[in-house]
């Protein structure tokens, strides 16, 4: 648990860096291609026998979509705001998860969990600042990007016991790669 919380400090740190020189949409971009041919390469160094269920192939894209829409706001606010404030914000999630499973999965909630929620939200309250009545897009977004994470990882709960940890990593990547390429391709954006 220490090593990946220090990796991911050290990917927020890296980003923060790249992004004096890079657009987040290309961040994510090469983020998921790197992922993309890691695990393109374990498939073929690890032959194990995956099967692929169609019928349920609609939550590997939209966890995919949820994930990438969750990474280009972390990245875009790891280049606008503070990192550490980014990074708290984007830690969001699980705030997000507990209501999320509760309404769409029918878990049930404690009078402990809610109090911890409502404890959260006053500490994002604090975060992003808003006693002078503005609050910064930015923070928005981070916040959105906690959302989203926890979205996707929502819809992991539900695929989990149908596909391979790679299979939902591809999927993840796949989509993190083919969305920004058409965003910088198809849009104004660049």
């Amino acid at each position: 648990m220490l090593m990946s919380a220090m990796l991911g400090s050290l990917s927020g740190a890296v980003a923060k860096v790249l992004s004096d020189t890079m657009d987040p949409i290309e961040i994510v971009f090469y983020r998921n291609l790197l992922g993309v041919i890691i695990i393109l390469y374990s498939f073929r160094k690890v032959q194990l026998s995956i099967s692929f269920d169609v019928s349920k192939s609609h939550l590997l894209i939209l966890r995919g979509i949820f994930g990438t829409i969750a990474m280009v706001f972390y990245f875009y606010t790891i280049a606008n705001i503070p990192l550490g404030e980014a990074v708290i914000l984007n830690k969001t999630s699980p705030f997000f998860v507990t209501i999320l499973a509760y309404y769409l999965m029918k878990e049930s909630i404690s009078i402990n969990t809610i109090f911890a929620l409502i404890i959260g939200f006053v500490g994002i309250f604090f975060i992003i600042q808003p006693f002078d009545l503005v609050i910064s897009t930015d923070h928005i977004l981070a916040i959105l990007g906690g959302f989203f994470a926890a979205a996707a990882y929502t819809t992991i709960k539900k695929i989990k016991d149908i596909y391979d940890a790679r299979i939902i990593m591809l999927s993840f990547m796949g989509v993190g790669t083919i969305l920004p390429l058409l965003i910088v391709l198809f849009t104004p954006y660049a």
